[in-house]
């Protein structure tokens, strides 16, 4: 699709659309961030529903792949974007920080389940987690996955990330190393 054609469906000139963005991937991320923000909203308020850790953490994370499998070639630029864009582009920043307050809620939902689980340990598993939904929309969106084969794979990842995390016998963190 054309800007041109994106300006008329919106019922705006192109020049007013470009104010908001000025080539079609930013147009594609500021689309696709609010879009992101309400699968996260959505997640998060099943999640609040949900007392088992393994199944809040899945519940946060469906609605997201459940809205990649609606526009797979969309979500799969938008995924695009997000890990290969511009680093100074506006709205993959935005993206991006959507990206890790998900991931920072993920490991606060573990951290109540495990008090004793150490910051840097809650913190890879939140970005882990994040990890395994990413490559669940990748591989639903580059090939012939179908969504219910994804959303299975994935409640099995996520249940043997969080119950690997809140049985392994916690260390402390290591020292930063030092240059």
């Amino acid at each position: 699709m054309t800007t041109q054609e994106v300006s008329a469906a919106a019922g705006v000139a192109a020049g007013t659309l470009f104010r908001y963005a000025a080539t079609k991937s930013e147009l594609l991320l500021m689309v696709y961030n609010e879009a992101l923000r309400a699968s996260i909203d959505e997640g998060a308020a099943r999640a609040a529903l949900t007392p088992d850790p393994a199944a809040a953490v899945f519940a946060r994370l469906h609605p997201l792949v459940v809205a990649a499998a609606r526009e797979p070639e969309n979500s799969a630029a938008y995924q695009r974007e997000l890990l290969f864009g511009p680093h100074d582009a506006k709205f993959r920043a935005e993206g991006m920080a959507l990206i890790f307050e998900l991931e920072a809620s993920l490991s606060d939902t573990l951290r109540r389940a495990a008090p004793t689980l150490s910051d840097g340990e809650a913190r890879v598993a939140g970005s882990s987690l994040f990890a395994v939904t990413h490559l669940a929309i990748a591989r639903m969106t580059a090939s012939d996955i179908p969504e219910a084969d994804a959303i299975d794979d994935l409640r099995r990842q996520v249940t043997l990330i969080v119950t690997g995390v809140l049985h392994t016998p916690r260390r402390p963190d290591p020292p930063p190393e030092k240059e």
